[in-house]
């Protein structure tokens, strides 16, 4: 073995930073693409947002409006952001549509027809008071000793939002170098304060807590919150053998648990819903068919400003700066490029989803059909990691309702009669429906399940029912049965 010096030729395909940012603004959210935009626009002084509404009247002293300035250029899809699609005779469907007798398809997420009077903003803009300044303002009434206060404040600190207390109570002792004892007592003091329930550490003390408010904290039902798993099982005798009650005392203390609140603290803190932004929004034609389009609200115009790049490039002293300047330029241009690209690609996938999934939009869930992202990939022309990227984090309003493009790919379940294959959504779709309609005195076991799906033309295992089953969170037809019998 000796040292030498070797020349070797090879290829590999290195991404440079342009097109790594376009495959990463595809997969982005409509939030998450407005925080990388302003980020841009911040970074990159050639870039300019454009408002949606921005008025068009000249500014003062003859100057054009800021539209007109940013010349160059955008990211606008108002001419080619929407399809039309018709289904087409055959076995996919005639172009007809059937809402099923929905008169007023396109309603909100809250329900209310589209147009309907709301409520002002003057209404709703009043924030509600936290559940940290509700008990605040009783812990300066109620503990006259300022070192209880420091303790009530550190302890108010490890609250979460539904008013249990998250962390344990001997670092606080600790931290304030008092004595543990103290930090009981005053964390007893705190645990009588409203709502009842709060500083809780457990939900069986939680429960306790409010019991004890309306003086019901009695032995037996003592006994009954020890054992709230035989509770959850719905294991009737072996509560009345513990309690040492019958079955209508049972009952009653049942009743009264289930009146009292397990998460007192949200009613001051409730969390704060993130309200979902269609991407894409669908449309029924008149004469049959479908549009689809983009949700204008969400497209981000970004605008290049090349009078303002001719000005600065002309008062460029240096090679330095002009270099910057065309870095720049070149930077911003490209910005815009990919957002036309992304959303471009976002309605060419969107399309062929509906086109793919029309019986689905026409007739429900159980027309709808196995779809896989190869699918897709190869009716556009597209790579399938492409594909998934686009149908990640983008949702479309429908006059179904507001789905996550993921939602249409499912995989394909046999047909016991060589049929069409069904899909894993929709299979799940008539599980429930079996369920909900069981009768009143009996329970479907998982094999009577695939017993009536294999009449309807469906072959799956019972190992398959009971996966679909647990995923949907409902429970085994012993359980089942045993709610029947608790309820009654």
């Amino acid at each position: 073995m000796s040292p030498r010096l070797e020349l070797r030729q090879s290829q590999a395909l290195i991404m440079t930073p342009q097109p790594q940012q376009a495959i990463k603004m595809l997969q982005l959210s409509n939030l998450e693409l407005a925080d990388f935009i302003a980020a841009e626009i911040e970074q990159n002084p050639l870039l300019e947002q454009a408002d949606h509404t921005a008025p068009s009247a000249p500014a003062a002293d003859g100057e054009p409006p800021p539209a007109a300035q940013a010349e160059g250029l955008g990211s606008d899809f108002t001419a080619d952001s929407i399809e039309h699609w018709r289904a087409e005779a055959g076995e996919d469907g005639d172009g007809s549509i059937d809402l099923s007798g929905d008169q007023q398809p396109w309603r909100t997420r809250d329900g209310a027809p589209d147009g309907a009077d709301r409520a002002g903003v003057e209404h709703t803009a009043a924030r509600p008071r936290t559940l940290r300044e509700h008990l605040l303002e009783q812990i300066g009434a109620d503990l006259p000793d300022p070192g209880d206060r420091v303790i009530a404040l550190h302890l108010v600190h490890l609250l979460d939002e539904a008013g249990y207390l998250s962390g344990p109570i001997d670092g606080v002792a600790e931290l304030l170098g008092c004595d543990p004892a103290r930090v009981e007592a005053v964390l007893a003091r705190l645990q009588q304060c409203d709502p009842a329930g709060v500083f809780a550490r457990s939900l069986p003390e939680c429960l306790a807590l409010q019991l004890r408010e309306r003086d019901r904290l009695d032995p037996a039902m003592r006994t009954l919150l020890d054992n709230l798993p035989l509770l959850a099982a719905r294991n009737s005798a072996a509560l009345m053998r513990i309690c040492g009650v019958d079955a209508e005392d049972l009952g009653e203390m049942i009743a009264e648990i289930k009146s009292l609140d397990p998460r007192p603290g949200l009613a001051f803190d409730p969390p704060l819903a993130q309200p979902v932004v269609p991407d894409i929004l669908l449309r029924a034609q008149p004469q049959g068919g479908w549009i689809v389009e983009l949700n204008a609200e969400t497209l981000p115009r970004v605008l290049v400003n090349n009078r303002y790049y001719a000005r600065v490039r002309q008062s460029a002293r240096s090679k330095h700066e002009r270099d910057y300047l065309v870095d720049r330029l070149q930077a911003a241009n490209w910005l815009v490029k990919s957002l036309h690209q992304r959303a471009t690609t976002i309605l060419k996938v969107a399309s062929e989803i509906v086109r793919q999934q029309d019986s689905f939009f026409r007739h429900g869930v159980p027309f709808l059909r196995p779809l896989i992202l190869r699918d897709i990939a190869e009716a556009i022309g597209m790579h399938e990691s492409t594909v998934s990227r686009v149908t990640t984090n983008k949702f479309m309003a429908t006059p179904r309702g507001l789905y996550e493009l993921k939602y249409f790919f499912s995989s394909a379940i046999a047909a016991s009669q060589g049929g069409a294959a069904h899909s894993a959504e929709a299979v799940r779709f008539h599980i429930r429906g079996l369920i909900e309609g069981e009768p009143a005195d009996n329970t479907l076991s998982d094999e009577r399940i695939v017993e009536l799906l294999q009449a309807q033309g469906i072959d799956i295992a019972r190992r398959t029912v009971a996966k679909y089953r647990e995923a949907m969170r409902i429970p085994s037809s012993v359980q089942r049965r045993r709610d029947k019998l608790f309820a009654l």
